[in-house]
């Protein structure tokens, strides 16, 4: 039996610090991450879950979710046992990313599920 502590996570709201617009949009190109985002849409799962599900390497999941995790599209939580052998799953954290290019610059705008204290974040970077 096992239960998910979702107050424990990884990184900070996206109220809290900007996200890297470069990071966002290096995750979104990847097709491994893009693999992880829809594995981990419905259900969250740990990384040796991902590796089966998705079909990668363990060391692939691992970098491919910290990725995630540092582009704040992935939450990373504790998975709870009864057996006292705790682990970490990995679950998408937000609905819709809109990503546009105005007046030089590149805005993304990332929608978090109702569920969070902030419902949606807009971001804007100088393009390089």
């Amino acid at each position: 039996m096992s239960a998910t502590n979702a107050t424990t996570k990884r990184g900070w709201s996206t109220a809290d610090h900007s996200v890297d617009a470069q990071a966002v949009l290096a995750a979104l190109d990847d097709d491994a991450c893009r693999a992880i985002l829809e594995a981990t849409s419905e259900e969250s799962l740990t990384a040796t879950e991902l590796s089966e599900q998705c079909d990668i390497p363990m060391s692939t999941a691992y970098r491919k979710v910290e990725k995630l995790t540092d582009a704040d599209l992935v939450e990373e939580r504790v998975r709870i046992n009864t057996s006292g052998k705790h682990a970490t799953e990995y679950h998408k954290c937000f609905d819709d990313v809109h990503i546009s290019f105005d007046d030089g610059k590149i805005e993304i705008e990332i929608t978090k599920p109702e569920a969070d204290t902030d419902a949606s974040a807009q971001f804007a970077v100088a393009d390089d």
